[in-house]
């Protein structure tokens, strides 16, 4: 019996395959950055002394949040945490915080642990999830300075929609620019060395997303929405960060106002900063947030505070 060699496949056929692999990796791509991320939250550590409270916000959510109450006139902090994750997230930074007096906030967003929602809009519906968290807390605690910490997207919707939220001091960690450049970080790093390939998905991973969320690219720009805010920033980045590299970090601070200060935490990637470097973090945030929100601390000469 002769055996002869496979023919190749015909260029239209190859072709044809081609879009039809696109078409797969552009579409679960999409689901898998644009899916909810619901999760039963445990109960907190007894000694963060929270209660479990409940708020109705614009996305039209009901906001499922963790309060903890602190000292008079120590300063309250609103928590916001990043995409796929949940105020659990936060329970380091909330517990330190708490420890220093602080009154704290910690939300879930919509579609994110017990929050309801049906899709992650990357900071567009958790924007108003943002403003509704932050009247809240002016609500309960009328007296006190209100700064927010956001964490990635947690950042980007202290800043997007009808942001920026009205917070005393804002320390924003690991936030993207503009919504293509962080598809297109992302993309590279899951496509690993054909990142260049992976690149050329972010536009239709784009419009596949924004068309499946009713949110457009223009929405999402927190650079062109920075300069808005009302009170001092500490922007904060990883040197290692491949999903919001250094450079964007940097951009992003360029276009802040003045009163401000970078911090690039060397070595660390796009993860929970304040795990990464504990001790350091808590000295310069806790510190940062003190000078900002209460009248006793006394800033130094070039603090932004």
């Amino acid at each position: 019996m002769v055996h002869r060699p496979a023919r190749a496949l015909p260029f239209a056929w190859r072709a044809r395959v081609g879009v039809v692999v696109t078409a797969v990796v552009v579409l679960a791509t999409g689901c898998a950055i644009a899916g909810a991320s619901h999760s039963s939250i445990a109960p907190p550590p007894q000694q963060l002394g929270a209660e479990s409270v409940v708020f109705p916000s614009g996305s039209g959510s009901l906001i499922h949040a963790w309060l903890s109450r602190g000292r008079v006139g120590a300063g309250a902090v609103l928590l916001l945490h990043g995409v796929g994750a949940n105020r659990a997230a936060m329970l380091g930074r909330a517990q330190f915080l708490h420890n220093d007096g602080f009154t704290v906030l910690a939300p879930d967003f919509q579609a994110h642990g017990e929050s309801p929602g049906e899709h992650v809009t990357f900071g567009a519906r958790e924007s108003l999830d943002a403003a509704a968290a932050m009247a809240y807390l002016r609500e309960i605690m009328p007296a006190e300075r209100v700064g927010v910490i956001g964490v990635s997207m947690g950042g980007a919707a202290t800043l997007l929609g009808p942001g920026p939220i009205s917070a005393n001091a804002f320390v924003l960690e690991s936030v993207y620019p503009t919504i293509r450049q962080a598809v297109s970080d992302r993309l590279a790093t899951w496509f690993g060395p054909f990142s260049g390939i992976g690149r050329w998905f972010t536009s239709p991973v784009i419009g596949i997303v924004g068309s499946e969320i009713g949110v457009s690219e223009n929405d999402l720009q927190p650079i062109s929405r920075i300069g808005s805010i009302g009170a001092p920033l500490l922007l904060i980045s990883g040197t290692d960060d491949r999903y919001t590299p250094l450079a964007e970090a940097e951009s992003l601070y360029a276009h802040a106002p003045a009163r401000k200060s970078f911090w690039a935490v060397v070595g660390a990637g796009h993860e929970d900063l304040h795990d990464y470097v504990r001790s350091e973090y808590e000295r310069r945030v806790g510190g940062f947030l003190a000078r900002c929100l209460r009248a006793s601390v006394v800033g130094q000469p070039n603090d932004p505070c």
